[in-house]
């Protein structure tokens, strides 16, 4: 019998997990560390976007062309990113080429070298990294709104780092944090597409079994939000909004609840927000909610770009909306088609191998386990009327409330009626 998902712990801890897909020509592998901003001090703030880049380039037996010029001539892909908790690094390519991807991926995360000069070059480029998300302001307001629903704690620090730390970095600093942090109780790799298991595990197991076991690392601290009002001026044509107000962790058992919530409040083209302030009024063309999850923490948001003149209603009708939610319960209508929308987005999803990667390393990483997707939608199905009642309620309230505004608007007073639900 073939398991959804099967798992291998090398006698290091490093675990490593595959999810068969016969159907499919594509492979997806992903090493991901149970690490990220959320885990520096203040001064490290940026490092673990720094490795992110530096592992690409250059190894003790390939140069940072040659690791993509070989990635290439197979036809694969290969990134990275960084989040507040974890950071994978991860490739595509055809089934026929997964010794190539191992290799590759394998040399690049255990063989680094982070020469200096690399170091000095790609410095600049996260320097111009930073500079193109503060050109950005739909993306600049996000990183505003962490900083101030989340205070000076490490949930509210850009995970770029700030330019100052870019800058006093060097190669011992980043090679310091690496091999502190990239313990082997805390590397998932994941693998998902036409693979074997066993074949998984001999071409990997060998190179990761030789990482070695460090110090532990300090627990997470539960962070507390901050109730505030911050606003940034900037010339711009639009003033762009964002509301933030207590989320949950990512485990939380409410968690099917918060995602449909989210997409009746704002998380499509036929959600209140989108109806309410872009359909029936004008007021914006890019207005949504969102969710920001962490272990033992998270955010529930809401984003408006607006006139400058349209700011004080736009406010209103947000908050407008969101007390609606805690008020009165959803319409059944409302509620059966967030669930075929979430069930959908989550059906197809499932048909790609770097989807499939993703969730078996993220259900490893919160739960230790895999999540079959039937019991996703189970309990996607189980999610009632009240449930999104009360779960508004316990988290819409004003004490909760911040508000971070990016562009023409300086004075405060602008919200004459406060932040209320």
């Amino acid at each position: 019998m073939i398991q959804a998902v099967n798992k291998t712990v090398l006698q290091n801890g490093i675990r490593i997990l595959t999810k068969k897909m016969p159907y499919v020509r594509s492979v997806s592998m992903g090493i991901w560390v149970n690490v990220g901003a959320r885990d520096e001090g203040l001064t490290e703030n940026g490092l673990s976007h720094f490795i992110e880049h530096m592992v690409f380039k250059g190894t003790k037996k390939r140069s940072a062309f040659q690791i993509a010029k070989e990635f290439d001539a197979i036809g694969g892909h290969s990134n990275a990113f960084t989040g507040m908790e974890k950071t994978c690094f991860h490739g595509k390519v055809m089934d026929t080429h997964i010794e190539i991807l191992v290799d590759i991926l394998s040399d690049i995360f255990l063989n680094s070298v982070f020469n200096p000069k690399e170091v000095e070059n790609e410095r600049q480029v996260i320097l111009q990294e930073i500079g193109m998300v503060e050109d950005s302001p739909e993306e600049y307001i996000h990183i505003l709104t962490n900083n101030n629903f989340w205070g000076d704690g490490s949930l509210g620090r850009s995970i770029l780092g700030s330019r100052e730390n870019i800058t006093a970095f060097d190669a011992e600093a980043i090679k310091d944090f690496f091999y502190r942090f990239y313990q082997p109780e805390h590397i998932v790799i994941s693998v998902a597409g036409n693979v074997e298991h066993n074949h998984i595990v001999d071409i990997i197991g060998h190179a990761f079994e030789s990482v070695a076991s460090g110090k532990g690392l300090p627990e997470r601290t539960t962070q507390e939000s901050t109730s505030r009002i911050d606003m940034h001026y900037r010339d711009l044509e639009q003033v762009h909004i964002c509301i933030g107000t207590k989320g949950l962790p990512a485990t939380d058992e409410q968690r099917y609840a918060f995602s449909l919530m989210n997409t009746i409040l704002g998380g499509n083209m036929s959600s209140r927000l989108f109806q309410e302030i872009r359909e029936k009024r004008g007021l914006a063309y890019s207005v949504y909610s969102f969710v920001s999850s962490n272990v033992n923490a998270g955010m529930f948001g809401v984003y408006a770009g607006v006139d400058p003149k349209n700011t004080q209603i736009s406010i209103e009708l947000i908050l407008k909306e969101m007390r609606k939610l805690k008020e009165k319960r959803v319409s059944s209508t409302e509620l059966h088609n967030a669930k075929e929308y979430t069930k959908g987005n989550l059906l197809m999803a499932s048909e790609s191998s770097d989807n499939q990667m993703v969730q078996v390393a993220q259900n490893e990483i919160h739960f230790g386990r895999y999540i079959p997707l039937q019991k996703i939608v189970d309990k996607i199905d189980a999610v009632s009327k009240d449930d999104i009642l009360n779960l508004a309620g316990n988290l819409f309230q004003s004490k909760h409330l911040s508000l971070t505004s990016l562009g023409p608007v300086k004075d405060n007073k602008l919200f004459k009626n406060g932040l209320t639900l």
